[in-house]
């Protein structure tokens, strides 16, 4: 297979091992050689069913095919081998898992072994480690961040400050002398969870005052974190109300009293919200970045493929008569036009330079972008509303004295409107308007996702084109009357409530960027209105079953 990577990742020259820590559950703790070690890896043996994922978003690969769809031919990043469960479907045993490491090391190539936490703190690294010196294997490790620190720091709470300089790390195994911990020593407990109960009251026993505040995390550093404070007299309670599981990490002391102005992870303004993108796989990447950022857990479920036309005479044609000066301007009304031309021109051996002579103009600040990136600059970008409409504010009218040409070649999908011809043809111009490709509806989501966008199990969908919009509603139906609705501009606000959604946020400029912050926004003060008003925070997705769904539950 084409690996694409430099001298300095060929395969060695001898077998060689890593094991590196995955941390404590975000993909950004990945520390910098851990990252570096992932792309040159030609093997990743994991341990846990969110590693595979994991490595897919650190080195940006493209999300697996579905079953129904085609199977690349060539195989894009490392072979990932799961390390949890073996061929029978039983979890592997610490041996079990070194002979896997030590099978792909063997055919001398660069195999990562990647491990929940820390390689060496409650880990089977030291196990695999021995096999490899024992068969002769070079090995190195590569720590993981602690969740001892990571989690604490993630729910807002310091372990130590000025005031409070000492702190004590336990592993609850049941044999622990609670008196040693009678001081007002910070502590953190690791798996406590199932014990918390007895170990309040052993503490409590031992001198620690009722008072004492006690957070609980579970999960931490991931979207699904929660947080309970109590004290040490409630913790018990209060963690069994809010059903608290394992993975979590418990901390003890008067430090906890800082989370309530230093919390800012699950105060994000999107925190949890599951949000659906819909959108072309290959334009997803800016907008669920910046949706994880505030928060959020995106979710992209592809509405549209763009093709080529089924007719390419029609562009080959306009091609030819752009190289032969045939055309004044040329029009981008989109990212996919910009690519459709510049494969076009790649088809045929023709470069940047054969626009010498001619105006550009595109419709946006993100189309002028990938203009920009093909080494051209564009001429006219719409100075108020970046649309079609916007377009033809700025356009100027056809002067036989100053334009030597009157024809504009315009490069668009399908199913583009007429509203942009129509107005060049009224200020003098004429128009070759020619399909450079085609929008074709993506084939249906999984049944689960179906049901989600339906029942209101997404917290907010963001719809950046009128297409999106009017192929979701056709392949997978309307998003529940709770979900939040949020448009990349007017024209798909006014689509969205033509199928009868009710639009609640919209980009102040046709930005996907600024789309997500706009939603964000709305987030914020949504939360800011819910505190103020003494209520929990929530989402969206967050109602009460009705009356009726409870009754059909019931039977």
């Amino acid at each position: 297979m084409t690996r694409g990577k430099t001298s300095t990742s060929e395969a060695p020259t001898r077998a060689w091992v890593s094991f590196v820590g995955s941390g404590p559950g975000d993909p950004d703790l990945l520390t910098v050689r851990a990252v570096e070690l992932l792309r040159l890896a030609d093997v990743v043996v994991t341990e846990a069913p969110e590693h595979a994922e994991m490595v897919r978003v650190v080195l940006g690969l493209p999300e697996p095919p579905a079953e129904d769809e085609e199977q690349p031919t060539e195989q894009v990043g490392p072979t990932i081998v799961d390390g949890g469960f073996g061929e029978d479907g039983q979890p592997l045993t610490h041996a079990a898992r070194a002979k896997v490491v030590l099978k792909h090391a063997k055919k001398g190539l660069r195999v990562l072994r990647l491990m929940t936490g820390d390689p060496f703190v409650y880990a089977s690294g030291p196990e695999e480690a021995q096999a490899c010196v024992k068969a002769g294997i070079g090995f190195e490790i590569v720590p993981g961040i602690s969740s001892v620190n990571a989690v604490p720091a993630y729910a807002g709470i310091p372990l130590t400050t000025k005031d409070h300089r000492e702190v004590a790390v336990v592993t609850c195994d049941g044999t622990i002398d609670w008196t040693q911990y009678a001081d007002n020593r910070t502590l953190v407990l690791l798996s406590a969870v199932g014990q918390i109960g007895e170990i309040s009251k052993a503490l409590l026993a031992a001198g620690r005052k009722a008072t004492t505040p006690v957070a609980m995390t579970r999960v931490g550093t991931t979207t699904t974190q929660a947080t309970v404070t109590s004290t040490l007299a409630s913790i018990a309670e209060d963690a069994r109300a809010a059903r608290m599981a394992p993975p979590a990490v418990t901390v003890i002391g008067d430090v906890v009293d800082l989370r309530e102005t230093l919390s800012w992870f699950e105060t994000k303004p999107l925190f949890g919200w599951r949000v659906l993108v819909p959108r072309t796989k290959d334009q997803a990447g800016p907008l669920t970045t910046r949706l994880r950022g505030y928060g959020a857990v995106p979710e992209e479920v592809p509405t549209i493929s763009v093709e080529p036309p089924r007719n390419p005479q029609q562009m080959d044609k306009a091609v030819r008569g752009l190289v032969e000066g045939r055309y004044e301007w040329i029009a981008f009304t989109s990212v996919n036009a910009v690519r459709a031309v510049r494969e076009k021109f790649e088809e045929y051996g023709l470069d940047a330079r054969a626009f010498s002579g001619l105006k550009i103009a595109a419709v946006g600040d993100k189309t002028a972008q990938a203009i920009a990136a093909w080494g051209l600059r564009a001429d006219l970008v719409p100075s108020g509303e970046q649309s079609a409409a916007g377009l033809l504010e700025d356009w100027p009218e056809y002067d036989e004295v100053l334009d030597p040409i009157n024809r504009v070649f315009l490069p668009r999908a399908d199913i583009a409107t007429e509203n942009l011809v129509a107005g060049l043809i009224d200020l003098g111009w004429e128009c070759d308007d020619v399909t450079a490709y085609r929008t074709v509806r993506a084939t249906p989501p999984p049944a689960p996702t179906r049901d989600a966008i339906k029942s209101g199990k997404f917290d907010a969908v963001v719809f950046t084109s009128s297409s999106t919009v009017r192929n979701l509603v056709g392949i997978a139906g309307k998003p529940h009357p709770s979900t939040i609705i949020a448009v990349i501009g007017p024209a798909t606000a006014k689509t969205a409530e033509e199928h009868g959604l009710r639009v609640d946020v919209m980009a102040p400029k046709p930005d996907v960027e600024l789309l997500a912050d706009a939603l964000a926004d709305f987030g914020a003060a949504r939360r800011a209105a819910l505190v103020e008003a003494g209520q929990p925070v929530t989402k969206p997705s967050d109602r009460k079953p009705s009356a009726r769904s409870r009754k059909a539950r019931a039977e």
